[in-house]
């Protein structure tokens, strides 16, 4: 799995986030990757210490360091901004809309770093730009299959395409629950180790069901039908029907799905005429929410088994030895 980043033509790009960002000089870098969700003041580099600097974090410059830099000796400075330029930073910011000194626009311009600016303030900032990176640079993949929000248990659905993924989805639909993607699944880490699914820009909303082509889950049933992502709690996967198959039949031996390195609860479901595979997907997203809180069915029936058993051996004990006895 390669490293996830964001290039600086992508942060400028975005325009939801409010950062409100300029490019002042060093454009020619904008496609510098970010590859990490820290950010630094390099203060201690405008001074000459450069061994604590990261150049995949995002440099910021406040009031202080441009107070600093400016302070400095000419020479001082230029041959300590000729150093810190030479790390090869994926950007820098500077806020509160300051105005950069001339010799700072020279070098990033002559090292295409590229050189921002905001109208934020300095911790407001951070905090904003540190959470866009942390969501944006974490593990992120793409999965074939389906995800429906069931009784609020997100489940993920796979298998073999035409096995009944979407059709199984449009029925839990039908019967009151959410849609989230179809087809195409971008699953997104969060920290600790969760997992969230959300549909492609593309395919939002829509659902392919053979013999009737393309269908918009939102304009058909409303809003209440459908939702933007939603945390993947159970995976199952569909599976053709084979005689003389081995099935899990009573639920004790618990299966994972491994998924951007976090082990997810995984059911194997076979399909087959007859079968209503919508209220057993119901049935396993309820059962889900009784693992959650401690209630496991399966374990329970097999401790009243072996607590039987074991009565039932006792009581053959003490008849075999009163018979003795008799």
């Amino acid at each position: 799995m390669s490293m996830p980043y964001l290039s600086v033509r992508e942060l400028l790009e975005e325009q939801d986030t409010g950062l409100d960002l300029e490019v002042l000089s060093g454009a020619e870098g904008v496609d510098k990757k970010i590859e990490s969700h820290r950010i630094q003041k390099p203060g201690l580099g405008l001074a000459g210490h450069l061994s604590y600097l990261h150049p995949n974090r995002l440099q910021i410059l406040g009031s202080t360091e441009l107070s600093y830099l400016s302070q400095l000796p000419h020479e001082t400075a230029v041959a300590n901004l000729e150093e810190l330029c030479k790390l090869g930073f994926s950007c820098f910011i500077i806020t509160k809309g300051q105005q950069p000194p001339s010799l700072l626009l020279e070098k990033t311009s002559a090292y295409s770093i590229p050189l921002l600016r905001t109208e934020m303030k300095s911790s407001a900032f951070i905090s904003m730009i540190s959470k866009f990176l942390e969501e944006r640079l974490l593990p992120s993949t793409t999965v074939h299959g389906v995800l429906v929000d069931v009784f609020g248990v997100g489940v993920l659905l796979i298998g073999k395409s035409g096995i009944g993924k979407s059709e199984c989805a449009l029925d839990l639909v039908l019967r009151g629950h959410r849609l989230v993607a179809d087809d195409v699944v971008k699953v997104r880490k969060k920290l600790p180790a969760v997992l969230f699914g959300e549909g492609s820009d593309l395919l939002n909303y829509h659902m392919e069901i053979r013999g009737l082509g393309i269908i918009n889950i939102k304009h058909l049933f409303g809003v209440s039908a459908i939702r933007e992502r939603k945390k993947i709690d159970l995976t199952i996967e569909l599976l053709k029907w084979e005689d003389g198959a081995n099935y899990d039949r009573l639920g004790l031996d618990e299966q994972h799905y491994d998924l951007l390195g976090i082990k997810l609860p995984f059911l194997k479901i076979p399909v087959c005429p007859g079968r209503n595979i919508s209220s057993i997907l119901e049935v396993a997203a309820r059962n889900q929410l009784l693992k959650e809180m401690g209630y496991n069915s399966a374990r329970e029936f097999q401790d009243r088994m072996e607590a039987r058993m074991a009565e039932t051996a006792q009581l053959r004990a003490h008849v075999i030895i009163g018979d003795d006895l008799e």
